[in-house]
């Protein structure tokens, strides 16, 4: 197993103290996937003590002492984290996620501290000296077979976050659950123990499965069949509500938003992640009003005025997963307007009406959310992969540099002051007469703002 030299350096000093060092958790299952590591956990056999472990560190870099209640130290040397511990105990105390008694142990055996890990393909070890793999589980063989197996019936339980971890695995691996681990994540659901989860966690999971899944639809997908939906049942609501067939061959609302986020990850991949993210919950958010707008009339089904009933829906679902008021409120105007670029390629809109667009929404954006939205269906159109109106809007957007915000004013309040007006309430009238006008195409310059500012009022005494 490829890894730093500092870790090889790190192990051979363990190995003078009697002691031996294992890379741990998802790099060594990495390692197997052919995935990148960004990521080493060493787990330390040997040692007595966490300060013996944190003397023999701090020989190498800086040692943050941030979980040592919890067994873990974190080495910085050139730039990079490490995390070591030693291997520990751990009791259910009391409810809740927290509710754990944490003791180390230096002097357990690998076979005896993986079973506290909650799947076995994340129980794999790497002893670094002897240059070979523990697998007492049988992770390695769960990969081949690409299967999410839980290691111990009475601890997994303990912990219901362990359900949300089984579906991003899911969708990142494209893997399927072992059979007696879909019932225990059922049973979890179901007893309602994932009720006690913080909405942070949760979030963080979700984060996961949107980011590094190839097909996030994987994940969706295992969170209807274990019954997770029903703590979301704005998506939830989505299953069974159909469309029109002539634009919607591939079937209900749900399939298309599952179609929809696999097509978003594939459009944003090498995106920063920040970015990324946004997109792919825009696109997970943006037909949710289809669950109360959908109509069926004189044979047609019609979902008019889903985007804006989807506003609220979308508000409501994403602040039940997140704090992050930033994300949620720049996903709500994407979900409002995601039909406009296709609704304005069809009008032939006017520059003014791709202005105002700019006015309400970022539509380098809008225009990425309307594109997993077009290519998340079956139609002839989507199956080309050429989106016509989108770049029909973003070439207009660019030519009107509009693109990714909205026209700038051409005369300020400094302006009108500079004019010889002076300074009053009517100063917003007279600023926001003279946009209305550059978003018209009847001013074009500062000079023309100016000439018509003075025209208009340079004769009144009293602005």
């Amino acid at each position: 197993m490829k890894l730093p030299k500092i870790l090889r350096s790190i192990s051979r000093a363990l190995t003078r103290h009697h002691a031996r060092a294992l890379i741990v958790g998802g790099s060594v299952r990495d390692h197997f996937l052919g995935l990148p590591i960004k990521d080493y956990d060493i787990e330390v056999y040997g040692l007595s003590s966490m300060e013996s472990l944190e003397a023999i560190l701090s020989d190498f870099g800086s040692v943050n002492l941030v979980g040592k209640s919890f067994g873990v130290l974190k080495l910085s040397y050139e730039g990079e984290v490490y995390d070591f511990s030693l291997p520990r105990r751990e009791q259910k105390v009391q409810e809740g996620h927290r509710g754990f008694d944490v003791r180390v142990d230096g002097s357990m055996r690998f076979e005896e501290a993986s079973r506290r890990r909650d799947f076995t393909i994340n129980a794999i070890g790497y002893e670094i000296e002897a240059d070979r793999f523990l697998d007492p589980l049988g992770g390695r063989e769960d990969i081949r077979q690409g299967v999410i197996r839980h290691i111990d019936e009475r601890t997994f339980v303990e912990d219901p976050l362990r359900v949300y971890r089984a579906v991003q695995f899911s969708g990142r691996f494209g893997y399927r659950l072992a059979e007696r681990t879909k019932v225990l994540c059922r049973q979890m659901v179901d007893s309602g123990m994932l009720e006690s989860l913080p909405k942070e966690r949760i979030f963080e999971e979700w984060k996961k499965l949107l980011l590094k899944s190839p097909k996030p639809s994987i994940g969706f997908e295992m969170m209807r069949e274990l019954g997770v939906l029903r703590y979301f049942p704005e998506l939830e609501a989505l299953i069974g509500v159909a469309q029109d067939p002539r634009y919607h061959p591939e079937g209900d609302v749900w399939v298309h938003t599952m179609m929809c986020v696999d097509a978003m990850a594939k459009l944003t991949e090498g995106m920063e992640k920040a970015q990324r993210l946004k997109y792919l919950f825009a696109i997970l958010c943006h037909d949710l009003g289809k669950a109360t707008t959908t109509t069926f009339d004189a044979g047609r089904i019609r979902s008019i005025g889903h985007e804006e009933a989807g506003v609220e829906l979308t508000r409501t679902m994403m602040y039940r997963l997140s704090h992050v008021h930033d994300l949620i409120e720049g996903i709500v105007p994407l979900v409002a307007h995601h039909l406009k670029p296709s609704q304005l390629y069809r009008a032939k809109a006017s520059n003014q009406a791709i202005r105002k667009l700019a006015l309400k929404v970022n539509i380098e954006e809008l225009v990425m959310v309307a594109k997993a939205d077009f290519l998340g269906r079956t139609t002839s159109e989507a199956l080309s992969g050429e989106f016509k109106a989108g770049e029909w809007l973003m070439e207009r957007a660019r030519e009107l540099k509009v693109a990714c915000k909205p026209m700038e004013n051409l005369l300020w309040g400094r302006d009108l002051i500079a004019l010889g007006l002076k300074p009053s309430e009517q100063f917003k009238v007279i600023l926001n007469e003279v946009y209305a006008l550059q978003l018209a195409d009847r001013l074009a310059s500062k000079e023309e703002a100016i000439a018509y500012v003075k025209q208009r009022y340079g004769e009144q005494d009293d602005i």
